[in-house]
């Protein structure tokens, strides 16, 4: 049996030797076209940056601590996924030991059976059976039953061998993964430490600001400058969606300027994609809102500080809570953006865009594929937003639609 599976093995391996070639091709291929999109988002958020005025702004001081806050929440989200992961192994390796062993019994058993029915049951051997003058027929079935008897102990002790080579090559393994775990644990633990030291560092900056910040948010030049650079954002990376798919540039070239006039009036009308196909548009009516809390903020209705209108919606949720992806997607943003703080955009295709602010970490990079429900955040208060939640918006050719409009009530 085990000649079969090495001779298995073999034939298998050879095609799978140039699969793999293949595959590595592949990755390398994922890996520069992964890098090129993140050189060309950084280059836009440049582009952004370099278009402001000089003058300073309150929550921009906020930008360093909240975005270390960002980071180290995701490494402890991957460290958790990494630890979960090896728990996972350490587990069906300890099954994997556990059916070696009955396996193993079960192979000692048929051994001293085999052992004790020639030499307790009184089976001689050849050379005895050729000597005693016995019919040549038996003398000949019994040459053929000890030839199978031993045949049968020397598979069977070969069977132990390989079960003590796969059971030492398994302690082996087990041995490396508690090793890595116990890094993963380290890890974790310094992980938290430094979450709660950049905790206390935003505390400070926002208690030193927060006279300025409170002053500045109710700016209405302000707001409108966030929400114009927010629309030049989705307008930029519509043109990088557009390039990267061979698309001319002028398909979703003036979302921008419709950004910035819908900016000035208070009266926000919502953009009805229309009838429109897709996986993303067949999905109308039927979104789940990406995190479960009290709408503070309507689209359309006028901003408490006066001056815009909510071009999405504002979830009032508890800080650390998860945000979800609406659909699934690629993420074409994951950064910090004035005025909405560590900011997420999904591309769901078909010129729908999905937006999630303010949010204490972003989970999800930049090129992730994400899955419908996926946590690609946590609920938090970043770029200066006085109350924990989440700004959400879904956008299409860089339209704001209603979201409540495509929402499901369940």
């Amino acid at each position: 049996m085990i000649r079969r599976c090495i001779i298995c093995f073999t034939g298998c391996l050879l095609p799978l030797l140039s699969a793999s070639a293949a595959f590595a091709a592949a990755v390398d291929s994922k890996k520069a076209e992964l890098q090129d999109l993140k050189v060309r988002i950084e280059s836009l958020r440049r582009d952004i940056a370099q278009a402001e005025e000089s003058k300073t702004y309150a929550a921009d001081q906020l930008r360093e601590t909240e975005s270390a806050i960002s980071d180290v929440n995701r490494r402890l989200h991957e460290l958790g996924a990494e630890g979960s992961g090896l728990k996972a192994e350490l587990a069906d390796a300890d099954a994997q030991s556990r059916s070696l062993k009955r396996q193993a019994g079960n192979q000692q058993n048929q051994l001293a059976r085999l052992l004790n029915r020639q030499f307790v049951g009184g089976d001689s051997d050849a050379l005895k059976l050729l000597l005693s003058g016995e019919d040549p027929n038996q003398s000949a079935r019994d040459r053929h039953f000890l030839s199978l008897l031993s045949r049968a102990k020397a598979d069977l002790i070969q069977q132990l061998r390989a079960v003590a080579d796969e059971k030492q090559r398994l302690a082996d393994a087990v041995r490396e993964r508690q090793v890595r775990l116990a890094e993963v644990e380290r890890r974790q633990r310094e992980g938290r430490a430094q979450l709660l030291e950049r905790k206390k560092q935003r505390l400070k900056t926002l208690a030193a600001i927060a006279d300025r910040l409170k002053l500045q948010r109710r700016e209405i030049d302000t707001l409108k400058r966030d929400e114009q650079r927010l629309g030049k954002l989705i307008e930029g990376l519509a043109r990088i969606a557009a390039a990267r798919k061979s698309a001319p540039a002028t398909r979703r070239g003036s979302s921008g300027g419709s950004d910035a006039t819908a900016a000035k009036s208070p009266n926000l009308k919502s953009h009805d994609p229309g009838n429109v196909g897709g996986t993303f548009a067949a999905r109308r009516g039927q979104l789940r809102l990406p995190v479960k809390g009290t709408i503070a903020g309507r689209f359309g209705q006028p901003r408490p500080e006066g001056g815009a209108s909510w071009k999405g919606i504002f979830i009032r949720a508890a800080e650390g809570l998860e945000v979800r992806a609406v659909a699934a997607g690629s993420v074409v943003f994951s950064d910090w953006l004035r005025g909405f703080g560590n900011l997420l955009v999904i591309d769901h295709g078909d010129d729908f865009l999905s937006v999630y602010g303010n949010n204490e970490s972003l989970l999800a990079g930049v090129g992730a594929s994400v899955k419908d429900g996926e946590s690609v955040a946590t609920v938090g208060n970043s770029g200066g937003n006085p109350d924990s939640g989440l700004y959400f918006e879904l956008r299409h050719r860089g339209q704001p639609f209603d979201p409540l409009k495509w929402a499901s009530n369940r």
